[in-house]
């Protein structure tokens, strides 16, 4: 299964660009996936630059170990981009010049049926990026009903989360919702006929939220996205790869609060406070351009922000 992982890599020229990769730089990927974006870094180190590549899936790890077998500056790291601080630290690397988060589910993982991601194909309720831990099987079987609720409208911006959450109460009191063509089929009978005429899937919406979840992806991403910013050297840069408004929101509001100076009061005549900016934002939300979205229609949603640590 790891020699079929296969991982497009969105908005790659523009973060190549973005992150001003240096010969003998360090640079973080910090969701490496199939190794897209690693490989075009990669290219541009010298020898005496180094990359680390991370990644929670233990599928893309064990094709990150055959891509990169052999490349002595490279380094492939099994573990979730929420401890980058305790990697670098484990590997004896006091800061990086660059670092890459390319967020969200990648395309081998909505590809591959068996991982239950997709709602395209019959498969086992699972959605674990990291294959561990509690499964969307566990969370649609046991969670409240207002705790669905709450998921549904909060990760997934989903109006009918109420009657959606319903269905699924309804749904699992006769049997458990076992495969992801019936998760998908319950949430469609919670949606009322004429909204599901818009907005593409039913049940995009909520499988959207219910990964969100079972992954923690909201939970862990403003204090992975300062850890991202505080292993930076001055002059190093964080570019981070949204795919869905909730995460752009947070790292526009992560990076917003990195270039924050004084915050003393207007009416005082000198700073008391000490506070300096610590970054400086290169761009604030990059699009694919039209070659792009021909060739990759995923990338449709993906934005690119940058920031530059100054201080």
């Amino acid at each position: 299964m790891a020699g079929e992982f296969r991982h497009v890599p969105v908005l790659l020229n523009e973060t190549l660009d973005s992150l001003k990769i240096r010969p003998d730089g360090t640079y973080v990927d910090c969701t490496a996936g199939g190794g897209g974006h690693s490989a075009a870094i990669l290219e541009r180190l010298g020898a005496n630059g180094r990359l680390i590549m991370i990644d929670t899936d233990p599928d893309a790890v064990k094709v990150l170990e055959e891509r990169f077998a052999g490349c002595e500056n490279a380094t492939v790291v099994h573990n979730n981009y929420i401890h980058i601080k305790e990697v670098l630290l484990s590997l004896g690397i006091p800061s990086a010049d660059g670092v890459l988060a390319d967020l969200g589910v990648s395309s081998y993982q909505l590809d591959a049926g068996e991982r239950g991601f997709s709602y395209h194909t019959d498969a086992p309720l699972d959605m674990r990026m990291s294959k561990t831990g509690t499964s969307a099987y566990d969370l649609v079987n046991t969670a409240s009903v207002q705790e669905l609720t709450r998921i549904l409208y909060q990760y997934g911006e989903e109006k009918c989360a109420r009657s959606v959450a319903a269905a699924i109460e309804r749904a699992r009191a006769r049997k458990r919702v076992e495969t992801t063509v019936e998760l998908a089929e319950i949430v469609k009978s919670g949606i009322p006929a004429k909204l599901r005429r818009t907005g593409g899937h039913p049940a995009r919406k909520a499988f959207q939220a219910i990964r969100i979840a079972v992954n923690g992806e909201l939970d862990n991403l403003p204090g992975a996205v300062g850890d991202m910013f505080d292993v930076l050297a001055v002059g190093g840069r964080l570019s981070v790869i949204t795919f869905h408004s909730l995460e752009d929101r947070i790292v526009k509001n992560e990076f917003r609060t990195f270039t924050e100076g004084c915050t003393c009061p207007k009416e005082f005549p000198i700073c008391v406070c000490g506070k300096t900016a610590r970054g400086k934002v290169i761009n604030r939300g990059v699009s694919p351009g039209e070659d792009e979205l021909a060739d990759n229609a995923r990338s449709r949603s993906a934005r690119l922000r940058t920031i530059e640590k100054i201080n």
